[in-house]
């Protein structure tokens, strides 16, 4: 692998979060805020705990998971739409530089971003709520698979979308409504039986219940169910990639 290119692309756009850094860092710290004030205030005075826990802090994994999941999409579609947009990154395809090495420069840049922003979410919290990880290993191998599956995810998208409105068109419309009805500010056994069955269908519901798990020892779906879904996810991400590439589609006109 040259490590020489990874890293001139990862730099790149290292440096391009940085440049923007009240776009990239300060918003999602404030709508976390925001999100606290609103849910673990005002309805966490009405609902007084979750499966024994405090709903101030059941719902910091989901709010954790919805900025990285979104944060991670947007930050690897952008990054590699717009050298497509420009012409740019016709620059990199004639390179000696092989997909491999522009995947893992361009989704690896999109995840540390995200990692970095859920992580200071997740000290953010502590100035609301009074947190204690159980797992944290488990936590942050959760946090950095998330990480890195939906910063492929949003690589896909970028390849895919022919417009900036087409870029915004899956976080909006698909994550972002998944990631709510996903149990991130609720349990799923708070549902009736009919709709607990219709949100297992939801895939992210696996993802935030291994997440809060790692927090709490409390999950709605067993763990193992969690760590396949998202090795599913990513190894689904990783073969639509190589396929991408592999066909030329979407990045030879």
């Amino acid at each position: 692998m040259n490590l020489r290119a990874v890293g001139a692309i990862y730099k790149v756009e290292m440096a391009r979060f940085f440049r923007t850094l009240a776009q990239s860092f300060i918003s999602p710290v404030i709508s976390t805020s925001l999100y606290f004030v609103v849910f673990g205030t005002a309805i966490g005075s009405r609902i007084d705990q979750v499966e024994g826990i405090s709903y101030g802090a059941f719902i910091v994994p989901g709010l954790i998971m919805l900025t990285v999941m979104t944060q991670g999409i947007s930050n690897a579609s952008f990054g590699i739409y717009f050298p497509k947009f420009i012409g740019t990154f016709y620059e990199l395809l004639s390179a000696p530089i092989n997909f491999l090495e522009i995947v893992v420069g361009f989704a690896g840049a999109a995840a540390t971003k995200a990692l970095f922003i859920g992580l200071v979410i997740l000290a953010t919290s502590a100035f609301f709520v009074d947190l204690t990880i159980l797992h944290p290993m488990a936590m942050l191998a959760f946090l950095v698979l998330t990480c890195i599956s939906f910063s492929l995810f949003g690589f896909i998208i970028g390849i895919w979308a022919r417009n900036f409105e087409q870029l915004q068109l899956i976080p909006l419309l698909v994550v972002t409504p998944l990631v709510f009805l996903g149990g991130s500010f609720y349990s799923i056994s708070m549902l009736p039986p009919f709709w607990q069955g219709v949100s297992f269908f939801n895939p992210v519901v696996y993802l935030i219940s291994g997440f809060r798990w790692a927090f709490f020892g409390t999950s709605d779906v067993p763990i193992g169910l969690s760590l396949l879904a998202i090795a599913g996810f990513t190894t689904l991400c990783l073969a639509i990639v190589w396929w991408i590439f592999r066909t030329g589609w979407r990045i030879r006109t």
